[in-house]
């Protein structure tokens, strides 16, 4: 695959990539590798480089919520992706449709989404964060 020879992986192989839904809203930050770019420019699914379990994974193995790849671009740099998703379920672990889902509001951190699963239904007991607060 030619195209991955234009990305600029940092020294530890990563690549940031943004995931985006079909209006433009951010949903995630994530990490690609050139193995997780190339698994999903293959199956259309994203999939990621998790540097805590340093391993692929795939989005929505786990929830079900799995993001579809519309689109995927490349910024100037080339050290940067961005991923457009069909989305129409939560991307967030936390239950969140985003993982942006606080904002800064008067010098505190507000809840600015209503929470659409409970991790605890969906995600065995493994450490994985489960911070945040119905809102």
């Amino acid at each position: 695959m030619a195209l991955i020879n234009e990305i600029k992986f940092d020294s530890a192989g990563l690549v940031p990539a943004v995931t985006v839904d079909a209006n433009g809203r951010v949903l995630m930050l994530a990490y690609m590798n050139r193995e997780s770019f190339e698994k999903t420019v293959a199956t259309g699914k994203a999939t990621f480089y998790s540097r805590s379990r340093k391993k692929l994974w795939t989005k929505g193995e786990e929830s079900g919520n799995v993001l579809e790849v519309t689109d995927i671009f490349l910024d100037c740099d080339g050290d940067a992706l961005v991923v457009r998703v069909k989305s129409g379920v939560p991307a967030c672990h936390t239950g969140y449709a985003s993982c942006f889902y606080r904002k800064l509001e008067k010098g505190n951190w507000k809840i600015i989404m209503k929470r659409e699963f409970d991790p605890g239904k969906v995600y065995p007991v493994s450490g994985k964060c489960l911070q945040g607060k119905e809102k």
